[in-house]
């Protein structure tokens, strides 16, 4: 038994670290909205997406255990372009996505009556911070060890809240008809701004198909031992098994509890969002639920705002190397460790002035994460290309590349991301299907 536990130790990490990043806006902002504004209609797009998305994310964890080289190592020796398209759109993402999800983790901060009369930016600015000290001082064995407590701390808290819901009979049938035929039908263009985001954060944006590649090798060197790609593979797949079932409780809870009041839900500041939220749900619930979503959405959030200030910096330290020639970009000497780390630091103050920015402007935390939503969606296409493109390439062994099935899920998972991207600019700029 003792043998057993310690190769699961040993083996599980990465996966549930990508868990963690994605497990937050997507989750806890567009998933409870969507089943607030169309109760259970859109599971079918939220699972559709998950599932094409499904061959680009696994990638990496592919990529890495079948070669022994990080996925950005694939990009370089595949095309001289990968890198520096992935260094580009990594350096504008990173900055407005950490600010995005530290800014709501701050707002929901403020329902604890420790800290209900904190403004939400300088709580968002504490997580920052925090956050940051965390990996700096604890580095790859801090971020595995509190990504799986968080995550699993927010997947059974979830879970609790929905069985709660369900056993008070808070379920009817006019909801249960909302998988077919809801009030207000979500398959409009003037829905669209809405469901972009949606997908472009369900479970997570495309580039992450990086993260979990380089956090097998740190991982890999703390544990001492290499995982087979079947191995590396099961830790990847529970993992999304994981962002796809805290998905579906999200949209269960947003119906539940908020049916009918959706449209509203993300209308002004932040601080009135935060409030709506666990308001909406301690109505329906009871007072007591509180304990249990403002510790389940915190965590959904600290998770992704970790996650995300740990592998934005580790992807363009990486990149740095390789395109800099001096090293593989694995993170595994004492100056690559250092460069990491510089920048981390000029990440955390990057975001901190997009937030200085964006409380100037009187933005508010729709158009802030929404923003970033849709900024992922629109890039997806790309990034997927040069992950199908890597995983299918002489780099990688043939008993590794992708089969027929992955292949034919690839290709159309590229043609649904590229349809819904030239139907959003339509729409958005051109006006198609307005009048």
């Amino acid at each position: 038994m003792s043998l057993f536990s310690s190769k699961i130790q040993n083996v599980i990490g990465p996966g549930i670290i990508f868990a963690g990043a994605a497990i937050g806006g997507s989750h806890l902002m567009s998933s409870t909205t969507a089943g607030a504004r169309f109760g259970f209609s859109l599971i079918v797009l939220i699972l559709i997406t998950n599932f094409l998305k499904y061959p680009f994310l696994l990638v990496g964890t592919r990529f890495t255990a079948s070669t022994g080289m990080t996925l950005l190592e694939g990009f370089k020796k595949r095309n001289s372009l990968y890198l520096p398209i992935f260094l580009i759109i990594s350096l504008v993402t990173g900055t407005f996505t950490i600010a995005a999800v530290s800014f709501v983790s701050g707002v929901l901060l403020t329902n604890i009556p420790l800290f209900s009369n904190f403004p939400p930016m300088d709580l968002s600015i504490i997580v920052l911070v925090i956050c940051g000290f965390i990996l700096i001082f604890g580095k790859y064995k801090a971020l595995d060890n509190l990504s799986k407590i968080l995550v699993s701390l927010l997947t059974i808290l979830t879970f609790f809240a929905v069985i709660s819901l369900l056993i008070n009979g808070s379920l009817n049938n006019d909801l249960t008809a909302t998988f077919f035929n809801p009030e207000t039908s979500p398959w409009r263009l003037s829905n669209l701004s809405f469901l972009i985001p949606l997908m472009g954060w369900m479970p997570c944006p495309v580039e992450l198909c990086v993260w979990p590649s380089l956090w097998m090798f740190s991982k890999n060197k703390e544990s001492k031992y290499r995982p087979t790609v079947q191995e590396a593979e099961f830790d990847f797949n529970l993992g999304y098994l994981i962002t796809i079932i805290t998905a579906i409780f999200f949209v269960t809870l947003g119906a539940i509890t908020m049916y009918g009041t959706g449209d509203g839900m993300l209308s002004g500041s932040g601080v009135s969002f935060a409030q709506n939220l666990i308001k909406l749900y301690t109505e329906s619930i009871g007072e007591w639920s509180k304990w249990i979503i403002i510790p389940a959405s915190f965590a959904a959030m600290f998770s992704t705002t970790l996650t995300c200030l740990d592998a934005y910096p580790r992807s363009i330290s990486s990149i740095q190397g390789l395109l800099r020639g001096t090293d593989l970009g694995r993170i595994e000497s004492s100056f690559e460790q250092t460069r990491f780390q510089n920048w981390m630091v000029i990440h955390i103050f990057a975001s901190l002035i997009a937030l200085l920015l964006a409380k100037s402007g009187g933005i508010g935390v729709k158009d802030f994460v929404f923003g970033a939503m849709t900024g992922s969606f629109l890039s997806a296409p790309v990034f997927a290309w040069m992950a199908m493109d890597t995983i299918n390439s002489d780099l990688v062994p043939e008993i590794n590349k992708y089969g027929k099935f992955l292949k034919l899920l690839s290709w159309i998972g590229l043609g649904f991301l590229l349809f819904f991207s030239f139907l959003f600019i339509s729409n958005s700029f051109f006006g198609f299907g307005n009048s």
